[in-house]
């Protein structure tokens, strides 16, 4: 089975933009989003354009602050200040990395819980990690690889071994921590690990997020284990022509994919469910400012 992420996110952008209505109908409070980027990354703008536009198709409001690359510390943190501030706006989210001058954690932190869409405040990480999963927002990336998960196992993972190769904050802590609150038995795995191979084919769920092109061969996997590749990688492609380029995960997906029961391609699996969680966190926020019951998704 070849987990369509695309297809997954399309359904979770239907539901936002029904509660987004609805709730716009109700309460006549509109979803504000607002996304800071500061300097001029090529890659982080391709980002931020693509959460813009989403925004605006599910109906809200949605502000982007361009800064210029000099932006000091205590101005992006006085517009941080300003956006929490206003009432308009659910979620703010500013976009990393930011420039090597800034220090990104107290920016970070500095964003009300109520309005940390990225689910990276340690309010939201301390909810998650006991297990209130109810009044916090959660890790989009991670969030949106669970529904994936879902897709395949349901909500229950009962009896099952799930394996994440990866321990950042950002993805791989939450997503043990959410495979542990559906009642997987997990193991968190990184790169001081001894045997790698052998703990990821203990796996009836393997999720790979490290960051490295195609680490995860078709020997590191159980068969008929649900594969979750989180890695997007650009490698060269000479295939393809001289100096072009492709994208893979850190699975090597042909071979895997002969082992695997499931598995999520790349492009196309984990990547637009992380936007889609991102509005999904958006409107839940926006729900329970105007203390409106959020949706589910």
């Amino acid at each position: 089975m070849i987990i369509n992420g695309k297809e997954v996110a399309a359904s979770v952008i239907d539901k936002i933009k029904g509660a987004s209505a609805e709730l716009e109908q109700k309460a006549g409070v509109k979803t504000g989003l607002a996304v800071v980027i500061v300097g001029d990354d090529p890659a982080s703008h391709t980002y931020v354009g693509a959460k813009s536009r989403m925004a605006k198709e599910c109906g809200f409001t949605s502000v982007q602050h361009t800064l210029p690359e000099d932006t000091t510390q205590e101005a992006l943190m006085a517009l941080v200040a300003e956006l929490n501030a206003d009432p308009a706006i659910h979620g703010v989210l500013v976009q990393l990395p930011l420039p090597k001058h800034l220090d990104s954690e107290p920016v970070i932190q500095s964003i009300l819980p109520e309005k940390d869409v990225d689910g990276l405040h340690v309010v939201n990480a301390g909810k998650l990690a006991t297990g209130d999963l109810d009044t916090g927002l959660i890790s989009c990336t991670p969030a949106g690889s669970m529904l994936l998960v879902r897709q395949v196992h349901g909500a229950d993972l009962s009896g099952l071994n799930a394996v994440v190769i990866g321990r950042s904050n950002l993805f791989g802590k939450p997503m043990g921590q959410l495979l542990l609150n559906a009642n997987a038995t997990v193991t968190m795995a990184h790169s001081r690990t001894k045997d790698l191979a052998a703990i990821c084919r203990t796996a009836d769920i393997l999720v790979a997020a490290v960051g490295r092109p195609e680490m995860v061969k078709s020997d590191w996997v159980k068969h008929g284990a649900t594969v979750i590749d989180v890695g997007i990688n650009r490698v060269a492609a000479p295939e393809k022509g001289e100096g072009k380029s492709k994208l893979v995960g850190d699975v090597a997906y042909t071979e895997v994919s002969e082992i695997a029961g499931a598995i999520t391609p790349v492009p196309g699996g984990v990547g637009p469910m992380t936007i889609a969680m991102l509005m999904a966190n958006t409107v839940i926020a926006a729900y329970r400012a105007a203390a409106e019951k959020p949706p589910v998704f």
